[in-house]
Formats: structure tokens, sequence, C-alpha cells
């Protein structure tokens, strides 16, 4: 229970993992990589905080804290497959959509927001390989939406 514990350090805790809204399962895995789906940040099925397009309606601070809500409903996921976050050997990849406004250009700004938190969590092995995509609109108006590739200990 040691990176639950770094989160309560943080004053974090691990939110409800997110339902499946359509025709999708929110986690596969195959050997020791585990894929878990798109998050838009929505926390126990409450209303998303901010919505709309980054650099109109949200701020990239805005933004950046619905990423930050994006890893932690990514942590929910993976506990809740894997029965503990300490299963984590490493995280591979992110891939955050930014939803953007006409000449808004810093969608890596945004995504820092799971990736700092996942860097918190677990030091060098929670260095990825990451893409930062802006993106004419998301599900739901949400200001952004990740997705995350993990290695597990099998």
């Amino acid at each position: 229970m040691e990176i639950e514990k770094k989160l309560a350090a943080l004053g974090l805790k691990l939110p409800s993992p997110p339902q499946p809204v359509a025709t999708y399962i929110g986690f596969v895995q195959v050997n020791n990589l585990l894929f878990v789906g798109g998050s838009t940040g929505r926390i126990n099925g409450q209303p998303l905080k901010y919505s709309g397009k980054v650099g109109g309606q949200v701020t990239l601070e805005q933004a950046y804290q619905m990423a930050r809500n994006c890893g932690l409903n990514h942590l929910a996921i993976i506990k809740a497959a894997l029965g503990s976050l300490d299963r984590v050997e490493r995280i591979v990849k992110v891939t955050g959509y930014v939803n953007v406004a006409p000449g808004f250009k810093d969608m890596p700004k945004v995504v820092n927001g799971e990736s700092d938190l996942l860097v918190e969590l677990w030091g060098n092995q929670g260095q990825h390989a990451r893409a930062a995509i802006g993106v004419a609109s998301l599900g739901g108006d949400a200001p952004v939406e990740t997705e995350v590739i993990v290695q597990i200990r099998v």
C-alpha cells in the first residue's frame, strides 16, 4: 500500500472507479501490460467541475486539475483491476486529448496534470512516453481526456 500512502501524503484519495458509459470496458490486460481506457476527470460520477474548451471557458490551470482527476480515476481503475497499486512496475505511456479553443497551443501543460501525479507517486518508474493532442471536441464537453498504459508485476 505504498502508493496509497503517498497519495494520502499528497492529500489525495482514490475515487470510485468510473463505470463505462458506452460499449467498452475500463481496462484490458495483455500479458504484463494493462491498457486503461479514457477518463475525462469526472470524480465519483459527479458533474465535471470544469467543462468547455481550454483557452476559452476553461483556463490552463483548471484543465491541469481535470487531467490530474483523470489520473486519479486511472489509479482507481488500476487498483480495481490489480487489487493493489503496488503491482504497477512502471507507467509506460499517457495519451492526452485536450478540447482546445482556436489558438490554444499548450496541450502538454494540460496533460502534465496526470503526468506530474504519476511521477510524484512512482518517481523514475512514473516517467513515461506521452502524446498531448488538441482536438475540436470531447464527449460531455470535457476539457481533457487521458488514457494510460502500465506495466505490471505478474
